[in-house]
């Protein structure tokens, strides 16, 4: 078995011990980035979620998981580096999400992260009769209703997570 293929299988097992109602569907991994995935099987960027990896950025080593609309920005500065309680937070490099989660960036899901993970999601998430996210890997994406969101025992809805897109 890959690597990518026993995180999806613990995605799996994550969503059914949840007991979360989704759909997980196959895509083509060159099109796992969130605008080209939008693009490509005809999604619009408001129901798509993007699951991020933050990492502080001084003093011990801090993460935390954030989901916004695509169609926003994290609102790292404030918000984020606030609800970490650190100085200074940015997004985690790739080497660093994969790391931690065992997921490439464009397939990073909510579900099977390590449990002591604090994932924060914007409470806006809460108005879309669904959300696309990551499935594990980036030939896999999930829908569903984002109250699914709330099955996960370390997940908060954060009202301020993001910000407008820039030019709004």
């Amino acid at each position: 078995m890959s690597v990518s293929e026993g995180v999806e299988r613990g995605v799996v097992e994550r969503l059914e011990s949840a007991g979360a109602e989704y759909e997980m569907f196959e895509i083509d991994p060159d099109f796992a980035d969130t605008a080209q995935f939008c693009e490509k099987y005809g999604f619009p960027l408001e129901k798509s979620g993007n699951t991020i990896v933050v990492a502080s950025k001084r003093g011990a080593k801090k993460y935390c998981v954030c989901i916004v609309a695509a169609a926003d920005r994290l609102d790292v500065n404030k918000r984020v580096k606030g609800l970490m309680e650190v100085s200074r937070a940015s997004f985690a490099s790739a080497d660093e999400t994969m790391e931690l989660t065992g997921m490439m960036i464009g397939g990073v899901t909510p579900f099977g992260l390590p449990e002591d993970l604090p994932i924060y999601a914007d409470a806006k998430l809460r108005d879309l009769d669904y959300v696309i996210l990551g499935g594990g890997s980036r030939s896999f994406k999930l829908k569903m209703a984002p109250a699914e969101l709330g099955k996960l025992g370390n997940l908060e809805f954060i009202e301020g997570l993001s910000l407008p897109p820039r030019g709004t």
